[in-house]
């Protein structure tokens, strides 16, 4: 009688061992898959005090924007789509505090990121954004520019052109609070 061929030493492991090794390397593969934890999504790692990127071009409603003519106002640059359920919460919040602040020189700048100006100007009717001044980004390069990792999220500028400050995700009236006040302050 013949002897089945002897298998190779990695095929002999118990069922208990693979069972380990498949759990230990699906673990490490989710953990790669996620990233970097980042435990505050206000953190503004690698974008406090320097320049913000450059933000020059048409608007929405065909004017010119550029973010260098803004110098002595702080900028909120918010960057959005009209497909972003999250975008559409937070865009009143943003157009209530540059209506509040703007006196004190806040001014709030849209950055659309691929979207068509049919399906954005509906969201700034709906969301009562209509005087927003929107600067498309149609193909995402500017928000790339920035360093955008999602849909929303906001940087402020500060009077002199320097980023100090970045929110990744939803804004809130006490995040804006916390940010703003103390720019318009000085």
């Amino acid at each position: 009688m013949r002897r089945p061929p002897r298998r190779p030493g990695w095929l002999r492991l118990g069922p208990a061992t693979v069972l380990t090794l498949t759990v230990a390397v699906g673990a490490l593969i989710a953990v790669g898959l996620r990233g970097p934890a980042t435990p505050d999504p206000d953190a503004a790692a690698g974008t406090a005090g320097r320049p913000a990127p450059a933000l020059t071009g048409a608007t929405l409603d065909g004017g010119r924007f550029a973010l260098s003519d803004a110098r002595g106002q702080v900028v909120l640059v918010n960057v959005f789509a009209s497909w972003c359920g999250p975008c559409r919460d937070e865009l009143p919040v943003l157009v209530d505090a540059e209506r509040r602040w703007s006196p004190r020189g806040v001014r709030l700048v849209g950055l659309n990121i691929r979207d068509g100006a049919d399906a954005v100007r509906a969201l700034l009717d709906e969301t009562g954004a209509t005087g927003l001044t929107v600067v498309p980004d149609p193909d995402g390069t500017r928000s790339v520019e920035w360093g955008v990792r999602g849909v929303p999220e906001t940087f402020v500028v500060d009077r002199d052109g320097r980023l100090v400050d970045r929110r990744q995700g939803v804004v809130t009236r006490q995040w804006l609070e916390q940010r703003i006040a103390p720019l318009l302050a000085g």
